[in-house]
């Protein structure tokens, strides 16, 4: 789906408000008065909230999948990538919470099977790139082959998920980019051949 320069824009208002409060916030009144246009305004570029959301993880998706593979194709070792592409993803989630948030939302994609099909693409989108590096890692004998690639993937989408929850529900408060490279800089030194 292509995305509009106006509806991003909308998309990043809607953000705004998811981070100012969570997925309750975000009303097509309270996004139409932050656009500074009419609720009728809105519908004309997303039918619906639930739209808006979907919009959104679906631009996530796809600034991660660009994000990353442009790490994935670099020269770098594959642990180098690792730690290069979860400091991105901290960076990133730093200055763009609203995404977190979105994600995150109790209840939003539980209950909605096109918003939570477009938080599942976004975890395969992850997973897709974190296994290639990984494998390629364990073919360079850099990464331990003790344990397969997608148990490693697993394990350390996990531990990204976990911090990233644990950083949502501080209301932020935390340093997300010093607390998240040590926590996956430890993890790499778990799974780093010696």
């Amino acid at each position: 789906m292509e995305i509009t320069k106006r509806q991003l824009q909308i998309i990043e208002a809607a953000g705004k408000l998811l981070a100012e409060g969570g997925i309750q916030n975000l009303t097509t009144k309270k996004l139409a008065s932050e656009m500074g246009f009419s609720e009728a305004a809105l519908y004309r570029h997303f039918k619906s909230k639930d739209d808006i959301v979907f919009a959104m993880l679906n631009f996530l998706a796809s600034n991660i999948d660009k994000r990353v593979n442009e790490i994935s194709n670099s020269e770098l070792s594959s642990t180098e990538k690792l730690e290069l592409l979860f400091g991105n993803q901290f960076l990133f989630f730093s200055k763009n919470t609203h995404y977190l948030v979105a994600v995150f939302s109790d209840g939003l994609w539980e209950n909605n099977e096109k918003i939570h099909q477009a938080v599942q693409h976004i975890m395969a989108v992850k997973q897709k790139h974190l296994n290639a590096i990984i494998q390629d890692g364990q073919s360079n004998k850099e990464i331990t082959s003790t344990i397969s690639s997608d148990n490693l993937t697993h394990m350390i989408m996990g531990t990204f998920r976990l911090q990233m929850l644990k950083w949502k529900m501080s209301d932020f408060k935390f340093d997300l980019i010093t607390s998240g490279n040590q926590i996956i800089g430890d993890f790499i030194k778990l799974i780093k051949v010696k």
